[in-house]
């Protein structure tokens, strides 16, 4: 009379994939439950403990060993230079996001710089010696030859803010196009009538979808894109106070200036107080991140928070679950989620 639960209709082992189906979860979920891990809800843990029980799954010993020999670290690769790194609080409270969803893990955090053709050839001997269990990168341009490295390499990673529309490794980022929307829509409620832009990198997938959502709200208030208003910057404060010191010459008389990023808008803030213009009362302001800066700027920036240390959380989540799936990466290019979180514009008296 035995045996007869560890096999299914078919005499053959029911496998992770069913369990994940009759549980209703996925397959990354159901290996932490049976592999102890306390990152399940109890009502997860209880839908995947009776799938196991009602269709006799016993796991595979060999796959078990396999996914034991592991290094237990992370690496969060930054492929900017580090001046910036600590420059600008996205990262920080990137890193603080990722540190809490780690915490209740056994897994190390190694922060790793790529901003130089010399750190990217070690990490690619680093990535090679398979050293690490998974990848979080940040802050990606178009053309970083790292995730498809990654994906040679067979190394799970999830990435923060999709290289592009078709980006093929699982994502999380906020909602640029939606962010840059509600800045414009903002101060176009204020009565401004010449908003400018500074924009970020636009080889950076999201500063591309901030720059069309604030194309289209002025399209759809019957107003003219005037391309002189829209100059790209570099996330830096310094690109700030170049790209507004060239919008003043362009056009003195605009009224109101969208900088994606609140650090830009500091030096842009510089440029116009030495100019002589008031802030909100001859030129509005408003950021991006809704960072510390935001707050302890004179007068207070408005600015488009984007849930930073969520992002971090979620990362790891996605990144946990590509870790625990043992089939090969390239055989799970339909599965890539990619998650968007919410952003909100927080008024404040800069505008």
């Amino acid at each position: 009379m035995t045996g007869h639960g560890t096999r299914g209709r078919s005499g053959r082992r029911p496998t992770l994939e069913e369990v994940a189906a009759r549980a209703g979860v996925g397959r990354g979920t159901v290996s932490r439950v049976i592999n102890g891990s306390p990152r399940v809800s109890d009502a997860t843990r209880a839908a995947v403990e009776a799938a196991v029980a009602e269709l006799g799954y016993v796991p595979n010993t060999a796959a078990r060993a396999l996914a034991a020999n592991r290094t237990d670290a992370i690496a969060l690769v930054v492929p900017e230079p580090e001046t910036r790194f600590f420059a600008e609080p996205y990262f920080s409270d990137m890193v603080t996001g990722v540190g809490a969803a780690l915490s209740d893990t056994e897994m190390q955090l190694l922060l790793i710089f790529a901003g130089s053709d010399r750190e990217r050839r070690r990490l690619a001997q680093y990535l090679a010696a398979h050293r690490v269990d998974g990848v979080l990168l940040v802050s990606v341009h178009a053309d970083d030859p790292l995730p498809d490295l990654l994906a040679q390499l067979e190394i799970p990673a999830v990435i923060s803010g999709p290289r592009s529309a078709s980006e093929t490794l699982p994502s999380v980022d906020s909602d640029n196009y939606g962010g840059g929307r509600s800045a414009v829509e903002h101060l176009i409620a204020r009565g401004r009538a010449r908003i400018a832009t500074i924009t970020g990198r636009l080889d950076v997938y999201g500063a591309q979808r901030r720059i069309e959502g604030y194309r289209d709200v002025l399209r759809e208030a019957g107003r003219a894109v005037d391309e002189a208003l829209i100059l790209p910057g570099d996330f830096t404060e310094e690109g700030g106070r170049r790209a507004m010191t060239e919008l003043l010459a362009r056009r003195p008389d605009l009224d109101a200036v969208f900088a994606e990023s609140d650090v830009m808008a500091a030096g842009a803030r510089q440029v116009l107080r030495e100019a002589g213009r008031r802030i909100p009362d001859d030129v509005a302001l408003v950021g991006y991140d809704d960072s510390a800066i935001a707050r302890h700027m004179d007068p207070p920036l408005t600015s488009v928070r984007q849930p930073i240390e969520e992002m971090g959380r979620a990362m790891i989540d996605l990144l946990l679950d590509e870790i625990a799936d043992r089939r090969p990466v390239a055989s799970r290019t339909l599965d890539r989620r990619q998650v968007v979180l919410p952003t909100e514009l927080v008024a404040r008296d800069s505008s």
